[in-house]
């Protein structure tokens, strides 16, 4: 029996501020344990727990450290329960403005290697932390946020996209060998939302343009974009793995 999103303990990481706060106040609407992940925000994730009441707390750990990982997950453990879901939503230090990126020719393997570290090798180290209880328990769900991007890169921000292509690439592989555990891997991916800090250097005339390139005239919030995410959570999408499910108000058809 699949449990219900009240009977879950759901890790968010990069949860202090922007789409991730939103994912959170989610979760905590529908009842779930909600542990809010931060690398640097303490104050807003600690703010954001308290607001979000006592099945919330908020715990440090820097993704890209696999101690770091394991740590956070006992403390969890300890305080809330073994982690059942997990959205992945930590994203390296970026600001999204076309205006300002760096061009191919002014990248290095660096700038690559910083989404890399957080987006595919902290999957990694969730995986590696979470997988053995959530297989003993046989149910577990792993949520990574992508974007549209790469099938629409109306921006060339080559770095973020090509590593966040890599990482749907792991959820569908990840996907196929964690299913007989009972674990489900599947992304979401959102285009431009309004707002979050990461999108905050963006012109107005960038969101207009969006707004109205898509079939419902407008620029996706991080709440919907976070209400969505419940969805893999939820018993309702148990016969659900390794899919890659757009929210951009229909910008991009998946």
């Amino acid at each position: 029996m699949t449990p219900s999103i009240s009977e879950q303990v759901v890790l968010i990481t990069g949860a202090g501020r922007g789409l991730g706060a939103s994912i959170a106040e989610s979760f905590a609407r529908e009842g779930a344990k909600v542990a809010i992940n931060y690398r640097n925000s303490k104050s807003e994730a600690e703010a954001l727990a308290q607001r979000l009441g006592d099945r919330c707390q908020a715990f440090q750990a820097d993704v890209r450290d696999p101690n770091q990982v394991v740590q956070m997950v006992s403390e969890i453990t300890n305080s809330l329960g073994a982690p059942t879901t997990v959205v992945h939503n930590a994203l390296a230090d970026f600001v999204f403005n076309g205006d300002a990126r760096k061009k191919i020719d002014e990248m290095g393997w660096e700038d690559f290697e910083a989404h890399a570290l957080t987006g595919l090798k902290g999957a990694l180290n969730l995986i590696h932390a979470l997988k053995p209880s959530m297989a003993e328990n046989g149910f577990g769900r792993f949520i990574n946020i992508g974007t549209n991007l790469f099938q629409n890169p109306v921006v060339p921000y080559h770095d973020y996209t090509a590593i966040k292509a890599s990482l749907l690439s792991l959820t569908r592989t990840t996907a196929a060998e964690l299913g007989p555990h009972g674990i489900t891997v599947n992304m979401v991916s959102g285009g431009l939302l309004r707002t979050t800090d990461a999108s905050a250097a963006t012109p107005d005339a960038v969101f207009d343009y969006i707004a109205q390139s898509t079939p419902l005239r407008s620029v996706t919030t991080p709440a919907e974009l976070a209400d969505t995410v419940l969805f893999f959570a939820s018993p309702w999408s148990r016969a659900v793995t390794g899919q890659n499910l757009v929210v951009d108000g229909g910008l991009v058809f998946n």
